[in-house]
């Protein structure tokens, strides 16, 4: 089976089973920069423990993609492409790097939850997986998102 036609899949069984989907299946996309990273990241989404994630702006610019809005729903792949869960986003707020708050790093629920594991992580990953060729600058805009898992993939967690 195809990545596509499974994505699409649990897009119908998400419709089945959440109430008042809209018939436009969402984007669907993987956490982090790897396969590794795009496990270990869901694993935390689908423990309830990461309800908020964060991304470069200037790599949602230099990839010539949307900024996450309120209300946007996801399909989150797994490493090796597979639907695992479907998200909805309840708040975008971007701010300079330096102004991320430690309430947002516990939420993205990753390393030992302080600001300071958060900035560390964070710098590296921009530093060696940014898509726009300035990478990690102290300054640069964080879209810092909140999102609500709404349906996980079931038998696959």
């Amino acid at each position: 089976m195809s990545s596509r036609a499974s994505v699409s899949e649990f897009w119908r069984e998400c419709r089945e089973i959440v109430g008042g989907l809209p018939e436009a299946e969402p984007e669907a996309w993987g956490f982090g920069a790897t396969p590794p990273q795009a496990d270990d990241l869901l694993s935390l989404v689908l423990a309830g423990t990461k309800t908020a994630t964060a991304s470069s702006l200037r790599d949602y610019e230099a990839d010539g993609d949307p900024v996450p809005a309120a209300g946007d729903l996801s399909i989150v792949l797994d490493g090796s492409g597979a639907p695992r869960a479907l998200i909805r986003t309840i708040t975008v707020d971007i701010v300079p790097f330096r102004e991320v708050t430690a309430d947002h790093a516990v939420a993205e629920g990753e390393g030992d939850l302080s600001l300071e594991g958060w900035r560390a992580a964070h710098e590296r990953f921009w530093r060696t997986h940014s898509s726009d060729p300035r990478g990690f600058e102290p300054d640069m805009p964080v879209v810092c998102e909140r999102f609500e898992l709404l349906h996980p993939a079931a038998g696959r967690h």
